[in-house]
């Protein structure tokens, strides 16, 4: 059974989960119990004189948890299970010196033990403490689940800072992270925060920090536009979308005029690529982008390719997802991926193309882009390509691509597979 072993007090080595920086950053931040009165250390004795070693180690953990000295208390539990099986008790959480044949049964109890000490700095509020020993033994849940439960502060402190910490940067609730980091920080940092982190998401968890970011970006903006269309025409009828309430009033964008930061608009846009059709906040980034279409030119970033001329090239990829115009959005990427010069562009775009006909499953259709421009160019896309070509049932181009590539493993595998 594989563990990770634990920082803590008396350690002189590091989990395998945590980088040594995140060991001793988690090690500085745990406080640890001056001392402990005479009384203890008396009770101790007179509990080993009436009733032996068993006794002691008994008192041992009542003391600890009465103290809510946990750190400790994980030390004690180890040693309590080393006393049971006769093991060295002078590194109380080592595993070197444990006999062979009992490492499995020491495994298990090191693992409660560490269960244990965690929910018990849940309950003492101390999130980030009782992190560490969830994430040593790979079950995160119970801090996930503690997330969960607390209300998003209003405002910025220590406990929403460990919040954010545990939540967003250590992957835990990464959504509630972020809902927590646009409450306290605002748009701007939320956003530097996601760009950074958002290569170590999953695509599920990708496509939840997006959609918030649409929504929360869409209600500001709706909210902005709305108060200048109130004050031309006083009586307008509220707008439940900004695609609504912007059409037909050019006047919004006159004069250079915008209405949110132009910056924030562009990476919620970019982020949005990573939504799914089924997402309602789909037609929202799609109204964002129209919105951004129409501001004046120098307010328009340009993107990487296929997004070079950024809005009207993200309508085309929302709408694609919203099953509206595909025909002519293939047709809008095609011809880009056409005149396109450098390798590195064309793979870009091809990528794109790849992405949006294999999210809706016509993938007789991407196969041929892959191969042409993906696999020959980026050998990292190999493994993609294979899931895709087994995903079709498409064995027979697997088999002639990493021929081509000189790919035995892979060949080997698709003669297997098909």
């Amino acid at each position: 059974m594989a563990f990770n072993q634990l920082p803590g007090h008396g350690r002189e080595w590091v989990p395998l989960v945590l980088s040594i920086s995140e060991f001793n950053q988690v090690s500085a931040s745990m406080p640890r119990i001056a001392s402990m009165s005479d009384d203890a250390f008396s009770q101790l004795k007179q509990q080993y004189l009436s009733g032996g070693s068993a006794a002691v180690l008994e008192q041992l953990t009542a003391t600890l948890r009465e103290q809510h000295d946990y750190h400790k208390l994980f030390d004690a539990l180890c040693l309590k299970k080393k006393h049971e099986l006769k093991a060295s008790l002078l590194k109380p959480v080592s595993i070197d010196d444990v006999p062979a044949d009992q490492k499995e049964e020491f495994e298990f109890a090191y693992v409660a033990a560490a269960r244990e000490v965690g929910h018990l700095l849940l309950a003492d509020k101390k999130l980030g403490q009782a992190f560490v020993y969830f994430h040593a033994i790979r079950e995160q849940q119970p801090v996930r689940d503690a997330i969960e439960a607390v209300p998003v502060p209003r405002e910025s402190s220590e406990e929403s800072e460990e919040l954010i910490d545990v939540a967003f940067y250590k992957l835990v609730h990464p959504v509630k992270g972020m809902q927590i980091l646009l409450k306290t920080h605002g748009t701007c940092s939320t956003i530097t925060a996601l760009d950074q982190a958002f290569a170590n998401l999953t695509a599920a968890q990708r496509s939840e920090c997006a959609a918030l970011l649409v929504r929360t970006l869409h209600n500001d903006l709706l909210q902005f536009v709305q108060r200048e269309v109130r004050q031309r025409i006083p009586f307008d009828p509220p707008a439940a979308t900004l695609r609504e309430l912007a059409a037909g009033r050019e006047w919004l964008f006159a004069e250079n005029n915008y209405h949110i930061d132009v910056s924030h608009l562009h990476s919620t846009v970019r982020f949005a690529r990573s939504l799914t059709a089924d997402q309602p906040e789909l037609l929202l980034a799609r109204d964002l982008a129209e919105y951004g279409a129409q501001l004046a030119s120098q307010f328009q970033y340009p993107g990487e390719p296929p997004f070079h001329d950024f809005y009207p090239a993200h309508i085309q990829f929302f709408n694609f997802l919203a099953n509206q115009n595909r025909d002519g959005v293939i047709a809008f990427f095609n011809l880009q991926l056409e005149n396109a010069n450098e390798p590195t562009d064309k793979a870009m775009i091809a990528y794109v193309l790849v992405d949006l006909l294999a999210r809706t499953d016509q993938l007789d259709a991407a196969l041929p882009i892959a191969e042409k421009h993906l696999v020959s160019v980026d050998q990292d896309f190999a493994v993609a390509f294979a899931e895709l070509c087994q995903k079709a049932g498409r064995f027979d181009v697997l088999l002639r691509s990493s021929q081509e590539r000189n790919d035995l493993v892979t060949y080997a595998a698709a003669l297997v597979q098909q």
